[in-house]
């Protein structure tokens, strides 16, 4: 038996809760107080049409009342974190998903409860006593379908759905309700006239894993209430280390565009090495009225130096930009590994390393970007936030580079 808790509208609810008079009225989180762009929003918000990825300014027309609250990626990864430790009460066996939700696998623990509606209600009530948070809960015999009845009945839901009747549940469901299945899959499936989950059974598995392989056969299986994805209780090593950050519409100011590359060459050079990873091939891209802008680019040497980072980016803006508006930069380490050996045989790698290294210590201890390259000293309108893929957990080390 496995269960999804999932946090209603988690950012939103976390900002009504620390201001009282917010509770009930319509709530956009935004990235910082200048942020043009909703990250969540309350479900107040959301019956006016509302929803992430959504302008700002367009949103105050669809909600002239519309609250704006500047996103605090420290406090909740602070809830997060309480949310998730206190689960441990439920069973040990836990997989955090995300920094809202999170897969508990009640198979060792069910005898001590009586039976799915109790052990729901039970992790209900514990979220709440440590946070002041509602949540939603889905309970079924595998975490697709849990993750499917978590989403049935919110906000502040529980639903159940006995491993025996999985498939007569799903079987009327959109083959895109289920989690993973984006438009490109859905799209293969459509061509087979696979609409709902129950018209899955129309080809064969063999059809599916043609295409996609081992995620071929999940999603067949998926779609019958039969996932055979266990969860994964160990933290898996990154396959990328990435920041992007949205910035004022239409930005043609080459300085500009520059100190937000180089905000986040920054951000990834330091968490890269707060978990001792380097990385030699970087995706750097930038969003322009034409599309995305991007390349993959080889440093030539492992590196975990902003620096190094930040000048694959000018060459980037160098080759490819042409002063269009610019929406949006992206940074990203690809394969980082761990344990590779730096190029440190000349004396100015080896000052960058001891330069590196002391500005993580005072930032550590003083908050992120106490120390920083001058250009970088002015970014008040560039306010952190959380990242997606962020997941707390024991020993989760140092948050200031969320």
């Amino acid at each position: 038996m496995i269960a999804l808790v999932d946090m209603d509208c988690f950012f939103a609810q976390i900002e009504q809760l620390d201001n009282p008079q917010w509770k009930n009225k319509p709530v956009a989180v935004t990235n910082g107080q200048l942020g043009s762009t909703i990250i969540t929003s309350s479900y107040q918000a959301r019956a006016f049409g509302i929803h992430t990825g959504m302008r700002l300014k367009q949103a105050r027309q669809l909600c002239p009342a519309l609250i704006q609250a500047p996103s605090r990626p420290q406090r909740y990864a602070q809830v997060s974190r309480k949310i998730m430790s206190s689960l441990l009460a439920i069973t040990p066996d836990i997989e955090v998903y995300s920094v809202d939700e999170a897969f508990l696998d009640l198979s060792r623990c069910q005898q001590l409860y009586f039976g799915a509606n109790d052990i729901g209600q039970r992790i209900k009530r514990r979220v709440f006593s440590v946070s002041g948070l509602r949540c939603s809960v889905g309970i079924s015999g595998d975490r697709t379908t849990a993750k499917f009845a978590a989403k049935k009945d919110k906000p502040d839901g529980m639903c159940v759905i006995h491993p025996a009747l999985a498939e007569q549940t799903l079987a009327p469901a959109l083959v895109t309700a289920l989690s993973g299945i984006n438009k490109g899959i859905a799209s293969f499936l459509a061509r087979y006239d696979i609409i709902c989950c129950g018209d899955m059974k129309r080809v064969p598995m063999s059809v599916l894993a043609k295409r996609f392989g081992h995620l071929g056969r999940r999603i067949w299986l998926m779609a019958q209430g039969k996932d055979p994805e266990p969860l994964s209780y160990n933290v898996k090593p990154p396959k990328t280390i990435g920041h992007g950050k949205v910035m004022p519409p239409q930005t043609r100011d080459k300085n500009v565009v520059l100190i937000y590359f180089q905000h986040m060459s920054e951000k990834v050079a330091a968490r890269m090495r707060c978990f001792h990873y380097q990385a030699e091939c970087f995706f750097i891209a930038a969003k322009t009225d034409q599309g995305w802008l991007k390349t993959k680019t080889h440093a030539g040497f492992y590196t975990d130096d902003g620096r190094v980072i930040y000048q694959l980016c000018q060459q980037f803006l160098q080759l490819y930009w042409s002063g269009q508006g610019v929406w949006q930069v992206q940074v990203t380490a690809l394969a980082p590994q761990q344990g590779k050996q730096l190029d440190l045989f000349t004396e100015d790698n080896q000052q960058r390393q001891q330069v590196n290294t002391a500005m993580d210590n005072v930032n550590h201890r003083y908050g992120e970007f106490t120390l920083a390259p001058a250009r970088l000293l002015d970014k008040s309108a560039m306010p952190n936030v959380i990242a997606p893929a962020w997941k707390p957990g024991p020993g989760s080390p140092r948050d200031y580079f969320l």
